[in-house]
């Protein structure tokens, strides 16, 4: 696979560019504002100057005259990942895996001698799918990623009337391996991307307690990946031992009687593997416009206490792209074998096999998608004249995500074979039954007013999970998580502020063995999309971010 390389100027530029996004994270809101970071998000009440398009468009109101902000953030990640061996581990009998055991082509023996134990399968680098070029951009080795956000907000003299918009990323989430990483059977390169370029915004001051606000935000969606594929199953497992033990005697002496008896399989030059790479799928499908839309009321009865709500719709699109999936020799020579004899012909007819799998096949790709809608609410309370507390509790509609279909222009061959075990797949289409489900989370921040100049603020958001149990993978390495956020603020004079920030989000998780069926549970029907079927998975999600940001009213 061919990968970019690009120096650090250059990733700042294409990234200031094309989103504004501040890191490939793994998670809702850690880019959009760095003061709110520091708050656990729970600004609802409070929105932090321009980000309040996002976070509630009402609080644009507070706003005077021409106000520009402008954020710089830097940010490192690291994402851990294991594989380990449970008691009893194989697949039909077979256990030598090469992912979890040491054994060299020497060993003779179908089971493993010498099991590595713990295999780790870490993240390597971020990356990001950048549009214009229409591929992943590895960020390098160990590198942060740095990239500026920024927007405008008006407020004419008198007028009770506020205007805005904004640069700024929802939701990017990206990471990369090289080749020949364990972890790559779960995606060597995944990213989800969503980023609003344009967010035009009106708030409206209804009284002195009261404001509203709307945004629209026009924004790029992609999603994109390039995985290597195996299938640790029992039913191929069973085809290793058919290969293995009953064509090994006629593999030099075959004939027409062999050959029906055997249903041409023995003819194969490879035979099927259950811990082989059986090919690798690339992938990506955007969308270069999807509105969605922001509504917020803001309430301040008095200068010590505020209630904020803020709804963000979802986004419904119509995803396209391209995708090119290499296929190994092994399952091309298996129907190579049934198609060389008259039962082998039949048998596949009926089971609806290709008659031909080709090398490589490429085509259009498409899937429905719907960005999740959201909802929070939250109030500010000033405790004493120079101690606030911030607190929020908000919903976001996940369960949207039931499961993404892809949907190809042709016949996939290893989708005609597939169907047979996975409910989910047809000739045409593939669907990755996620089943997430809609959590309610809260976040508290807490702001100390050191002096009329100096704030310093502390914030904790616990997320918890979208994911099932049953479908925790490592392709979406963050169940459970904690976000921490310290933060100071200094403002020079009533026009400039100058905020400094540190978030630090941390997950961990633990998928016991025969656990997920999207990473590694055991039977015979769970053939796609389970690449360590058998083995058990952790991992241990770090994310520290660095943020600079100055506002100024001119």
């Amino acid at each position: 696979m061919k990968m970019i390389r690009l120096r650090p100027l250059v990733t700042a530029i294409i990234l200031s560019g094309c989103s504004g996004a501040a890191f490939a994270q793994l998670g809702q809101n850690l880019s959009v504002d760095i003061r709110s970071l520091t708050m656990g998000n729970a600004v609802t009440a409070d929105p932090p100057g321009i980000s309040a398009i996002h976070f509630n468009p009402a609080a644009l109101t507070k706003i005077e005259g021409l106000q520009t902000d402008v954020q710089g953030v830097l940010a490192h990640f690291d994402v851990q990942r294991e594989l380990s061996v449970p008691a009893g581990y194989d697949v039909f009998g077979y256990s030598d895996d090469p992912v979890v055991c040491n054994d060299g082509p020497e060993i003779l023996a179908d089971f493993c001698t010498d099991f590595k134990g713990t295999v780790q399968a870490d993240v390597e680098y971020p990356t990001l799918y950048v549009p214009i070029l229409k591929k992943f951009v590895d960020l390098g080795k160990g590198m942060p990623l740095a990239a500026p956000t920024n927007g405008i907000a008006y407020n004419p003299p008198g007028s009770k009337v506020t205007f805005a918009t904004a640069l700024y990323a929802p939701l990017i989430a990206g990471f990369g391996a090289e080749n020949g990483n364990p972890g790559n059977f779960m995606g060597q390169q995944v990213a989800l991307e969503r980023i609003t370029y344009l967010s035009p915004s009106i708030a409206y001051q209804v009284n002195d307690e009261l404001s509203v606000g709307a945004s629209i935000g026009m924004s790029y969606q992609a999603i994109a990946m390039n995985t290597d594929l195996r299938f640790p199953n029992e039913l191929i497992g069973m085809l290793r031992m058919v290969d293995e033990v009953v064509c090994t005697p006629f593999k030099e002496n075959a004939n027409i009687i062999t050959d029906i008896l055997l249903l041409g399989i023995c003819n194969a030059e490879e035979g099927m593997n259950p811990f082989s790479r059986f090919g690798q799928m690339q992938l990506a499908v955007e969308q270069s416009l999807s509105p969605s839309y922001n509504l917020g009321i803001l309430w301040e009865p008095t200068e010590d206490f505020s209630f904020g709500m803020v709804y963000q719709s979802a986004a419904k699109m119509r995803l396209k792209g391209k995708y090119h999936i290499d296929n190994s020799k092994a399952p091309r020579e298996l129907i190579n074998g049934l198609m060389s004899s008259p039962t082998g012909q039949i048998l596949a007819a009926i089971l609806g096999f290709p008659s031909y799998i080709p090398a490589s096949e490429s085509g259009l790709v498409s899937m429905d998608f719907e960005y999740p809608a959201h909802f929070q609410a939250g109030i500010k309370y000033k405790v004493m004249p120079d101690l606030q507390v911030n607190f929020d509790v908000g919903w976001t509609d996940y369960k949207a995500w039931d499961k993404f279909k892809f949907e190809f222009d042709r016949q996939i061959s290893a989708l005609k074979i597939a169907k047979l075990l996975s409910e989910h797949v047809s000739d045409d289409s593939l669907a990755l039954p996620l089943e997430f489900i809609s959590p309610w989370n809260w976040g508290i921040g807490i702001e100390y007013s050191a002096t009329d100049r100096l704030k310093l603020r502390v914030g904790y958001e616990p997320r918890g999970s979208a994911i099932p149990d049953n479908k925790r993978n490592t392709m979406v390495p963050i169940n459970n998580a904690r976000l921490f956020g310290l933060g100071v603020g200094y403002r020079f004079d009533a026009d400039t502020d100058l905020d400094l920030s540190i978030g630090f989000l941390q997950s961990k998780d633990k998928i016991p063995a025969n656990t997920s069926s999207l990473a590694n549970q055991e039977g015979v029907n769970n053939l796609l999309l389970n690449p360590y079927a058998g083995l058990n998975v952790k991992t241990d999600t770090k994310i520290t971010i660095l943020g600079l940001s100055y506002r100024t009213r001119w």
